[in-house]
């Protein structure tokens, strides 16, 4: 695994040598947007959302996204209307009943964290889907 990602890297650093001035200089230009990005602070929530708030916490990715990057774009629709879909609402439905959310922090409660922070923290919310889903798995074994 090591191997190919200096490959990888191998291969990317000699594309940039390769590189044309107006390449180069628009491969600087994004480099510039995205630590721009990186500098970004969202209302983020916790690392370790309950079960019964994890909903109000893709709401909070939803709305955060939404005010920041919009959707106008291809990638940016996509993630929306993903994070928006009835599967991934269900699949984040680890609540018994509606009533229990009430605990649960409002989205401009959440501190701000920086955009990558953010992101990590929205894959960790999404992937408690199929942690939750091995231990139900590994129970009714």
């Amino acid at each position: 695994m090591k191997l190919i990602v200096f490959c990888l890297f191998t291969i990317y650093c000699c594309s940039l040598v390769k590189a044309s001035p107006m390449e180069r200089k628009k491969l600087q230009e994004v480099l510039r947007e995205l630590k721009m990005l990186k500098q970004l602070m969202m209302n983020t929530p916790p690392k370790d959302i309950e079960d019964c708030c994890c909903l109000t916490a893709l709401t909070c990715f939803r709305e955060t996204l939404l005010q920041h990057f919009g959707i106008s774009g291809k990638y940016q629709k996509k993630l929306y209307k993903s994070l928006n879909h009835t599967l991934t609402i269900s699949g984040l439905n680890f609540c018994n009943t509606e009533t229990s959310t009430t605990n649960c922090s409002t989205c401009h409660s959440h501190p701000k964290e920086k955009a990558s922070e953010f992101f990590n923290r929205l894959e960790s919310l999404v992937q408690r889907v199929r942690c939750v889903d091995m231990k139900l798995r590994s129970a009714g074994r």
